[in-house]
């Protein structure tokens, strides 16, 4: 993952289908029910929109990983609902020390990994120290403060140097996964975990199959297999849907709807998500240092037509998106108002101000093509450089050689990016820096929400991005499928619940 947290990634920037589609206010429409008995020997076929590069859950980034392989293979001590609530997962349950500086954790018995062999206490510590240890692994620094991880009997304790509140939240993404110790498997290729699905085949360019996992600890999966079908184009993935060729179509276009209900055999589903399209500004020299430019292209813009062209979706005026918490309405931040934009454009002596905007050239022309427009009308000429994404990285990731930059951001929980000055946002601002590091140290849940969001509001004030949309889980379910996620599900995809029937 792009990020010191989760930039939407290679793999799900490629997604450019993903970036253009945002999510309505709800927590998501009702999935359509199934009239016939679930077929516990059915195929679902979901069709995603980006493939992995290889499956090494351990050191690769991308989102691509994370929304197939944890929970359906790989899971943790603990485990995230698409609600975003933690529950227990290969823990049977946990405690925490009043001093929010040990976390105690009961290892569930009878565990197997796929290949037979049993989980134990001390592959839960291995996974975690190992994970602590090694730089090279994902999500190692999530694991920085803890100081010791020891087993006693089924007990899993971690101390901490210091208190951390996202430690729980943590543990249930890729700093939490356990391992076997000693393992042998080509994890670019295989798998080997404690889920409730069994890597089956990986056809590179086409498809990753998952089959039930007969000895599962929890109870079995509905469907016997789940076949990931990679299909890129929304035009393509709702003919293979017409042609009865996949049950479920995930990051969808909104506006392709009535197409896809048409004949009665599919429904589509809205549901939130953490998907957040930012418009980045580089903070570093030139007009974007001064606070009044930014502001001004922020109230240029009209975030409600970007809705409307997107055909789903809700606004979205600050870092945090309504799923995590600190969220707050922060519209009264940046109403849209071309006039007062122009106003401050004249005060700070920017009038007829060229830009450029860097997107990476997979996504869509549609919110290049509003913003061009919106930010003509008050005197700003934007350029469009449309990249290939290896260029973006270099370019503006790493070298932060940009004016503005499109992106969207999927991760949940990934506020962290505005305490980090060296991060490619170029937002720096010490007083949001401490308020973040109040909130991590934190040991109420309330209290660290409540530092964030004093924390979103002052980058939101310093006009540090625009936040051009929250983005959504748009899917389309065949009205046979039961069990299918409706919410975040671009980030992860719990499929443990899906199931087909007949009728």
């Amino acid at each position: 993952m792009l990020r010191r947290t989760t930039l939407a990634t290679a793999a799900l920037l490629a997604a450019g289908l993903l970036a253009l589609t945002a999510c309505t206010g709800g927590g998501g429409d009702a999935a359509p029910t199934a009239t016939g008995e679930p077929d516990p020997d059915a195929s679902v076929a979901i069709r995603l929109v980006l493939e992995p590069g290889n499956l090494d859950i351990r050191e690769t980034a991308g989102s691509a990983l994370d929304q197939i392989l944890v929970d359906n293979i790989y899971q943790g001590l603990v485990s995230r609902t698409p609600e975003q609530d933690i529950v227990p997962a290969l823990a049977s349950d946990w405690t925490v020390s009043p001093d929010g500086l040990t976390y105690t954790f009961t290892l569930r018995e009878g565990v197997t990994f796929h290949d037979g062999q049993p989980l134990t206490p001390q592959d839960v510590v291995w996974s975690l120290t190992t994970r602590r240890d090694t730089p090279e692994w994902r999500d190692s620094s999530r694991l920085a403060n803890v100081t010791s991880i020891v087993a006693d009997g089924q007990d899993i304790s971690l101390t901490l140097s210091a208190p951390d509140s996202t430690l729980l939240w943590n543990l249930t993404g890729r700093a939490g996964i356990v391992l076997k110790e000693g393992d042998t498997v080509d994890y670019q290729t295989a798998a080997n975990g404690t889920g409730p699905f069994v890597l089956d085949d990986w056809r590179q360019g086409d498809s990753i199959t998952l089959t039930r996992n007969d000895a599962y600890w929890g109870e079995p999966a509905g469907a016997a297999e789940v076949v990931f079908d990679y299909i890129p184009d929304n035009q393509a993935a709702l003919n293979a849907a017409l042609a009865g060729e996949v049950d479920v179509l995930t990051g969808f276009d909104a506006n392709l709807k009535d197409q896809v209900e048409a004949n009665g055999d599919f429904s589509l589903v809205l549901g939130k998500s953490t998907d957040k399209g930012t418009l980045a500004f580089n903070q570093t020299s030139g007009p974007l240092a001064d606070k009044r430019v930014r502001q001004a292209i922020r109230q240029a813009i009209d975030h409600d037509a970007i809705i409307e062209a997107l055909g789903s979706g809700q606004t979205q005026y600050g870092p945090i998106p309504e799923l995590d918490p600190g969220y707050e309405d922060l519209s009264d931040v940046a109403p849209y108002d071309p006039e007062a934009a122009k106003a401050l454009l004249e005060e700070a002596g920017a009038e007829d101000l060229e830009l450029t905007l860097t997107i990476p050239s997979f996504y869509s022309t549609t919110i290049p093509q509003i913003l061009v427009s919106d930010l003509d009308e008050v005197g700003i000429t934007l350029d469009v450089n449309s990249v290939d994404f290896t260029t973006w990285l270099t370019d503006v990731y790493t070298n932060h050689d940009y004016d503005l930059s499109f992106v969207l951001h999927t991760e949940a929980h990934d506020f962290e990016n505005w305490a980090d000055p060296e991060y490619y946002f170029t937002y720096d601002n010490p007083e949001v820096q401490d308020l973040f590091a109040q909130s991590l140290a934190a040991t109420d849940p309330a209290e660290a929400a409540d530092l964030l969001q004093q924390a979103a509001r002052i980058v939101s004030e310093d006009a540090g991005a625009d936040w051009l949309y929250n983005g959504a889980s748009v899917v389309a379910v065949g009205t046979n499928i039961t069990g299918m996620p409706s919410i975040n599900v671009n980030e992860r995809l719990n499929i443990a619940e899906i199931a087909k029937s007949n009728g």
